[in-house]
């Protein structure tokens, strides 16, 4: 194995004259740090990491935590904030919680005991306020991604949830529908909370009556309530246009429809908060609420490091918009008939 040693005697330098052109620390002249990385360079040298972050106190590695990797929304914004991290010298370690506050806090211990500089952490919920605090216990800097958690203060990066939302229950609403369901997230989530706060105010401001049998509450990561919409499609006024709270909900939610003989949007409408991804190329369906995933990872990793860096107090909150993007699974509702079951 080569050492520093190695690199120094034959560059003709001290062995500290080496660990500080590695590490980019004193003054050292330009030539000789020129010549040191020649010779590193001739003899494949590759830097022990360990070693650095003992001389930095740093290890030069993020931790990216997200809820579903297999959401189009967070795949795109792990490659966002991958990007950037590499972009600035650091390597990202990836975990994933499903949604789950025990996965989660097994993220949490295992990110304080692997030296990691910094997290950019996107919560389950309102309950990951206990693992966040362990991060400020710790003094270990982490920046809120997409959601945010009551007491919890840090840089964020977020969506326009509520304005979002509204904008594409008045899209309904302009269509003709007067009968919107709601499907959406468990409350104790905050962008669940937001775009149900944007529901209720896009149907006052369209002068209609918030009913309560069609807001349903569900989990986010996947719709398998099949009892409650058949309950809400067997109202005596049915909806006739449905709006999912997410990606994965909507997709849920069309195949249910589907399997009772519903066309979307021919039946009922359908539309929702986020795009999906790749599948938005190849087959232009769903009418979306659609959010700069890519930017989410990209802007939070940049807050993340300069919080790391200059150790800035203050803390900085971005909301990026979504963009309304109009598909074939809207339409003007049709005369309904009550939906029975067969």
């Amino acid at each position: 194995m080569i050492t520093i040693y190695d690199i120094a005697a034959k560059a003709k330098v001290s062995a500290m004259t080496v660990s500080r052109v590695i590490n980019d620390t004193g003054r050292i002249s330009e030539a000789t740090r020129k010549r040191v990385k020649k010779v590193m360079r001739e003899m494949n040298y590759v830097p022990n990491s360990m070693a650095r972050s003992l001389v930095l106190q740093k290890s030069k590695i993020l931790s990216l935590l997200i809820t579903d990797i297999t959401n189009p929304f967070y795949t795109t914004v792990a490659r966002g904030a991958e990007d950037t991290a590499k972009r600035y010298g650091y390597r990202l370690l990836l975990g994933n919680s499903d949604e789950d506050y025990q996965k989660e806090k097994d993220y949490v211990d295992m990110i304080l005991s692997t030296r990691v500089d910094g997290v950019l952490f996107a919560p389950a919920g309102d309950m990951s306020a206990d693992h966040l605090q362990q991060l400020q216990q710790h003094r270990l800097p982490f920046v809120m991604l997409d959601r945010e958690v009551p007491g919890i203060q840090s840089d964020t990066v977020l969506g326009d949830s509520k304005e979002g939302t509204r904008q594409l229950v008045q899209h309904l609403i302009a269509l003709g529908h007067r009968r919107i369901a709601l499907v959406g997230g468990s409350q104790d989530i905050s962008t669940a909370r937001l775009r149900q706060t944007g529901y209720r105010e896009a149907l006052l401001l369209g002068n209609l009556p918030i009913d309560e049998e069609l807001i349903l509450s569900v989990n986010y990561r996947e719709f398998r309530d099949e009892a409650l919409l058949d309950r809400m499609l067997e109202l005596e006024s049915p909806p006739t246009a449905i709006f999912a709270a997410n990606n994965f909900l909507a997709v849920g939610i069309i195949a249910s429809l589907r399997s009772r003989g519903l066309s979307v949007p021919d039946d009922i409408s359908v539309v929702c908060f986020d795009d999906l991804g790749i599948a938005s190329v190849l087959d232009p369906f769903l009418t979306v609420a659609a959010q700069p995933a890519y930017q989410f990872g990209e802007i939070g990793m940049q807050l993340l490091i300069e919080r790391i860096e200059s150790g800035r107090e203050e803390t900085r909150n971005v909301i990026l918009p979504p963009e309304i993007i109009v598909r074939r699974s809207s339409a003007p509702p049709r005369t309904v008939e009550r939906y029975e079951r067969s």
